[in-house]
């Protein structure tokens, strides 16, 4: 029996989609190809070899040559990422009768003007071209819903961590961190203005002014905040780092913080309860709904404002180390509600 092949059609491409994509080669019978974007200056990653396919958005001049592509490869399944690039659709369009369609968003539904007017114009547009909308969360639901995606066809689970190296590194440190809770706040993320991390790093500054403690605040990413970042004894910016670098890191931090402005999902979330850590977010974070039990295993901040953010900080710092690692196991035990093969499962339904 042939292999049957699987197209994906994204933008992004991350090592959490490359840890799922591997999951679904390494597992299923199937031939995967991907076409992905360049690599962004903001998150400039290093992928290792894959055991699957792939070719660079721009090798595509014209949409024909991308459609003249997708052909040739015969795929029975196509993944496309949002809507955003009007070529990847122009695709799915073309080859709904021949392949299984699957549109992925991660657009939350806050009923907005321009989502309102949005819905309206595009009702019945994107299920013409798809089979299936595969979203994240029920925000995201709610949205396929407007665009004029029925029950049945909506997909859930779209995003997963790479759950088990996350898991193997709280197995690795969990001993050091019962004699000792590491007391330090670790934020990733763009260094941009939807991350809140001007407001992060003043609150914990003003922290530090008020309070005598023993408390960090560790650093990771870079963007176009980067050079009037604020400069602190207790704050360390660690720039980016590659996945491999970022696992040190984590070995040595204690409490997750992502207090975003405006944040669709945040799959960072996931993979940091999957290592155990309790958790400050802000209700803006998409997965915050999935990923943060507020008072169990972390804490739920109502705006990305410098003194909620202050004030979390301060809650978090109070706790005594029994409590952390409460917070701790509640977390691991949130980490495989998704995992790589429960995605990659979904999608074999599908052939």
């Amino acid at each position: 029996m042939d292999k049957k092949t699987v197209l994906f059609l994204y933008t992004e491409f991350s090592s959490y989609l490359e840890s799922c994509l591997n999951f679904l080669v390494e597992h299923h019978s199937v031939n995967v190809f991907l076409i992905r974007y360049s690599v962004s200056n903001e998150a400039p990653f290093e992928f290792k070899k894959w055991d699957f396919k792939s070719e660079k958005r721009n090798s595509f001049k014209t949409k024909k040559e991308l459609l003249d592509f997708s052909i040739n490869l015969k795929p029975n399944l196509i993944v496309v990422s949002g809507w955003l690039d009007k070529d990847y659709l122009y695709v799915a369009s073309k080859l709904k009768d021949k392949a299984i369609t699957v549109m992925a968003m991660d657009t939350a539904w806050n009923g907005t003007i321009k989502q309102v007017l949005l819905s309206k114009l595009s009702v019945n547009y994107f299920s013409k071209r798809f089979n299936y909308v595969w979203v994240p969360g029920l925000k995201q639901k709610e949205f396929a819903k407007k665009i004029g995606f029925s029950e049945e066809n909506i997909l859930d689970g779209f995003y997963s961590a790479n759950v088990q190296l996350f898991k193997k590194k709280y197995l690795e440190t969990i001993d050091s961190k019962r004699k000792s809770y590491p007391k330090v706040f670790l934020f990733l993320g763009r260094y941009v203005n939807n991350k809140s991390i001007k407001e992060l790093s003043i609150a914990f500054r003003n922290i530090s002014l008020e309070n005598d403690h023993d408390w960090q605040l560790w650093c990771v990413g870079t963007g176009d905040q980067w050079g009037n970042r604020i400069i602190h004894p207790k704050i360390k910016h660690l720039g980016f780092l590659q996945p491999n670098e970022l696992l040190d890191v984590v070995s040595k931090t204690g409490v997750y913080i992502l207090p975003s402005k405006f944040e669709p999902w945040g799959v960072s979330l996931h993979e940091f309860v999957s290592a155990g850590f309790p958790i400050i977010a802000s209700k803006n974070v998409g997965s915050s709904d999935i990923f943060l039990k507020n008072k169990i295993n972390g804490l739920l901040i109502e705006s990305s404002s410098v003194s909620d953010i202050k004030h979390a900080m301060i809650e978090m710092m109070k706790m005594s180390d029994r409590e952390l690692l409460s917070m701790s196991e509640e977390s691991l035990n949130l980490s495989n509600i998704i995992t790589p093969k429960i995605w990659a499962d979904k999608l074999m339904l599908l052939l």
